[in-house]
Order: C-alpha cells, then structure tokens, then sequence
C-alpha cells in the first residue's frame, strides 16, 4: 500500500489569515486549530492523509492527538516545514496549506503541492 498523502500545516499562517483575537493566546488558537484538523481532516480530501501540524514560538508546548503529528520548530517553522518536506520518503505526494509566498516557493521546488488557510480554516 502507498503512503498516505502527508498534509503538513503551517500553523502560524493558518491561524494568523483571520483576525479572530488568536495573538492573546497562540497556543490555544493552535490547539483550536489541532482539534478542528483530528476532527475535519482534510475538507475535500477523501484518500487517506497523514497531518503534521508545525507550530513554532508560544506554540511549541501544544501536544499531538490522535490522527494529528505535532512538529515544534526548534526556529523557524518555514524552515522545518521545508525540511519535512524534503525528508518525505521519494514520490509520497505532500501538500502544504500556507499562504506564505515565499514558503510556498520552496515546497514548490521539492513537488509538493500547496493550497491555502481556507482548506483547513473551517467554519468554526
């Protein structure tokens, strides 16, 4: 059996596209956005998908739960971002939610895809 698609999430940038009071309390916005991704997945996504949320700064104490990989970066979370991608075992297709251009730019280079906040920002 193949990999699973591994979707790895730019927590900072996910959480920071809408102004919603997220800077009063970073970890908690991150555990929010932990908690809607084990429930929700991957909206649109039907094929089997392995989360990695990457969270950096005051977030790096949140922990992992079920059906969500949690990655503190011990700098910046672009560059572990780019690193898991990099490390992903040769062909596993990668998809990477951030809006950050330059980010973006380099997943791109190493054949992830990319989509935007919105795919996982949800409703709530």
């Amino acid at each position: 059996m193949d990999a699973p698609l591994l979707v790895i999430v730019d927590a900072a940038n996910v959480i920071g596209s809408v102004p919603d009071g997220w800077w009063r309390d970073r970890r908690g916005a991150a555990e929010r956005l932990r908690d809607r991704l084990a429930r929700d997945g991957v909206p649109g996504r039907e094929e089997p998908v392995e989360l990695v949320l990457v969270v950096e700064g005051a977030a790096r104490g949140v922990e992992p739960v079920p059906g969500v990989r949690v990655e503190a970066a011990p700098h910046s979370g672009d560059d572990r971002i780019v690193e898991l991608v990099a490390d992903r075992a040769p062909g596993r297709p990668c998809l990477v939610v951030t809006a950050d251009r330059e980010l973006r730019r380099r997943v791109v280079a190493l054949g992830a895809e990319v989509t935007g906040p919105r795919t996982v920002r949800g409703a709530s």
